[in-house]
């Protein structure tokens, strides 16, 4: 059953609403778990008031091929290492005690094709009835890699692309060839029909920039091209100075839509209709006022959700970078520099625990944590995304509204602008 499916709950006889076994594995429920209630005009939400542990993501290695200008890797002194097969072995061990584990995913700073056991890893992970799934830039898919991943059931490969022919993409992505990437996944998609699977589904990462934006409107050419079923569309988060002025979201990242609408941007419903030129066209004036393409219609209004809106607490994720440490989210895994509008910003690494020496439901457990995904869930930090005025912007060590170190009143990820798969 899908997360997003409806399922019929009853009370019994004592008044109590009795949960599937289904329902309590995939959520943690046992005796004593916290559930919250949120009231909706349409009905009764019901959630954990602490996600249980259902997502991790892995980083292979932070060693790359490519040197995109885009990259974290430009803006820190960390050293580049490769998780050891040690490490990863003694983290799926422990996984298999967490019933609530739904799906691993490979990726994190580096090309995760240059483990030299990446499919063993994929392999390992489908053996404890996970979805696994993977973010390349698609150069090292050779004939072995690409037989291995078929065979090891990889369910979603992600292709970082960033222009949509080879000049654009190579001028992002330093060292890239698309061309080669197209032969790769086109070989992937062979192989995939030879050994009669239909998995791993492929999918296109695009991250959006002044200089690409052109780009975009031959993503779906792209995608038709590469056999992709779907397409990932993220913003830039500058890593250097260089890249300040390419981001696209000053106004939308700036300005709160705390109740999702205003005199100014006046909440839109829209009905179903079919998705024609001639029929987007006229409604263009009115969804982007300021000007701009009718095509497509993805959002009609501003989500309220999307201020300050974790998606790796709320989904019950965790990182594991190379060396074993545990972090709440992909923006906190490494240290780096970044500019959030303009502004120079210092982010520090902050890990939990290490699942070379802890097991991860020993970590998720720890007090410490659990308190950070409480704090993230109520989300009291300090505005800074919308103020900036002040000292404690310069790092996520501490806030205005008294929040201690780590602090994620800028985190662009909270604002859905910056997207993960």
């Amino acid at each position: 059953m899908k997360d997003t499916e409806a399922q019929t709950l009853h009370f019994d006889n004592d008044g109590r609403l009795v949960f599937t076994e289904q329902l309590k594995k995939r959520w943690g429920l046992q005796q004593g778990t916290a559930v919250l209630i949120r009231q909706t005009p349409h009905g009764l939400m019901l959630f954990p008031a602490d996600p249980p542990l259902g997502k991790v993501y892995i980083e292979p290695t932070s060693a790359c091929n490519l040197a995109c200008r885009t990259c974290m890797r430009h803006s820190w002194s960390e050293p580049t290492g490769t998780m050891t097969m040690a490490t990863f072995e003694r983290l799926i061990e422990a996984l298999r005690s967490v019933p609530s584990f739904h799906t691993m995913s490979f990726w994190g700073m580096g090309e995760p094709l240059l483990h030299p056991h990446i499919v063993a890893m994929v392999q390992a992970a489908k053996g404890l009835g996970a979805a696994t799934e993977m973010i390349t830039n698609g150069l090292l898919l050779n004939a072995d890699k690409t037989k291995g991943l078929v065979a090891a059931g990889l369910d979603r490969l992600v292709v970082s692309v960033d222009g949509t022919t080879s000049k654009a993409h190579a001028k992002n992505r330093t060292g890239a060839d698309l061309e080669t990437v197209k032969t790769n996944i086109t070989a992937l998609r062979r192989m995939r029909r030879d050994m009669g699977r239909e998995n791993p589904e492929i999918g296109i990462e695009f991250v959006l920039m002044r200089r690409n934006l052109g780009e975009v409107q031959k993503l779906r050419s792209l995608a038709s091209d590469l056999g992709a079923s779907f397409i990932i569309l993220t913003n830039v988060l500058p890593y250097t100075e260089e890249l300040k002025d390419e981001i696209l979201y000053w106004i939308s990242a700036d300005r709160p839509w705390a109740d999702g609408k205003s005199i100014w941007f006046p909440k839109i419903s829209v009905p179903r209709f079919d998705a024609r030129r001639e029929y987007l066209e006229p409604l263009a004036s009115l969804i982007w006022p300021t000007g701009g393409t009718a095509e497509p219609i993805q959002r009609v209004h501003r989500s309220p959700d999307n201020d300050g809106h974790c998606r790796f607490i709320e989904q019950g994720a965790t990182v594991v970078a190379w060396d074993g440490e545990v972090s709440p989210c992909i923006a906190l895994m490494h240290s780096y520099r970044c500019f959030v509008l303009d502004r120079e910003k210092t982010i520090k690494r902050y890990a939990v625990g290490n699942v070379a020496k802890e097991d991860i439901l020993q970590i998720w457990n720890k007090a410490e944590y659990k308190s950070f995904r409480k704090r993230v869930l109520d989300f009291d930090f300090a505005p800074c995304i919308h103020c900036g005025g002040c000292d404690f912007v310069e790092s996520n060590e501490q806030d205005c509204h008294g929040n201690t170190f780590p602090t994620c009143g800028d985190c662009l990820w909270a604002r859905n602008i910056i997207v993960c798969p």
